[in-house]
């Protein structure tokens, strides 16, 4: 019997979506992005998944489009069928509560533009990002051109852009690309911390503060403030006192625990 190509866990708070074509490094076929994008839709509907964690298996994240099933089509590109239900931006975007990314491994091309669509990255050390457009003569179309340059500026995006060179995962944290490395063995550990730290958050508050930074991202400052103060107006209008209180003494009882850990 086939592996499935993607795997999905449940815990109790949160997903863990791991890509699962580790032979192929991970590569997208037309059948793995279609299975991404009808999970993604599905965790939407679960209001018990306050975060999703997305990852590889093996020794690569996500090495791109599959290049075999695009060779052996007829129809090229138009074989992956990237736009209405493989829309794989539309979908992973419309889900409203964080994605954890654990990059594991090589993230290149359209696995790098997959890494980019989470809200926080974790890296192992063995996690290398390439962006080989350039190199195999395509031009990107799930965001790489316009979100690398506001993460690392555009000098360094450029020069990942029109080289084709990789990016350690120590680069990758020195320009703000990931939170952090940490060891291969614990990175889906830490992944998981995270969250569960997200999932004993208000989960109300949590989707709207996603929104109100990728929103903000697409928008001057002055504009950003301003949605800012609109959201804060009618999102915190019913909240008691006593609530926040209440809330406050759990954050001060985990911080001193934190403190001690």
């Amino acid at each position: 019997m086939d592996e499935p190509e993607l795997i999905v866990e449940y815990e109790d708070d949160y997903a863990v979506v791991t890509l699962n074509r580790p032979r192929a490094m991970n590569a997208l076929s037309p059948a793995l992005i279609g299975q991404l994008c009808a999970t993604f839709r599905g965790l939407q509907g679960r209001e018990s998944v306050r975060a999703a964690i997305l990852t590889g298996a093996g020794r690569a994240f996500c090495a791109g489009l599959d290049l075999k099933a695009l060779a052996a089509s007829e129809d090229g590109l138009g074989s992956f069928s990237i736009h209405g239900e493989h829309d794989l931006v539309t979908a992973i975007s419309d889900f409203d509560r964080p994605v954890i990314v654990g990059v594991n491994g090589v993230a290149a091309t359209g696995g790098f533009e997959l890494a980019l669509m989470g809200d926080i990255l974790l890296a192992s050390p063995e996690a290398r990002f390439a962006d080989t457009h350039c190199r195999v003569g395509l031009a990107p179309g799930w965001g790489l051109s316009q979100k690398l340059a506001r993460i690392i500026g555009p000098s360094r995006a450029r020069e990942a852009h029109f080289t084709g060179n990789f990016i350690s995962a120590q680069q990758a944290a020195d320009w703000g690309m990931v939170s952090r490395v940490v060891e291969a063995e614990s990175l889906l550990d830490e992944c998981r911390k995270l969250a569960l730290d997200i999932a004993s958050c208000v989960p109300e508050t949590v989707t709207i503060y996603k929104k109100l930074v990728n929103d903000g991202l697409e928008m001057d400052l002055s504009a950003g403030l301003a949605m800012e103060r609109h959201v804060m107006t009618h999102a915190n209008k019913n909240i008691s006192g006593d609530a926040i209180g209440a809330r406050r003494s759990a954050v001060q009882q985990r911080g001193t625990k934190q403190a001690a850990d």
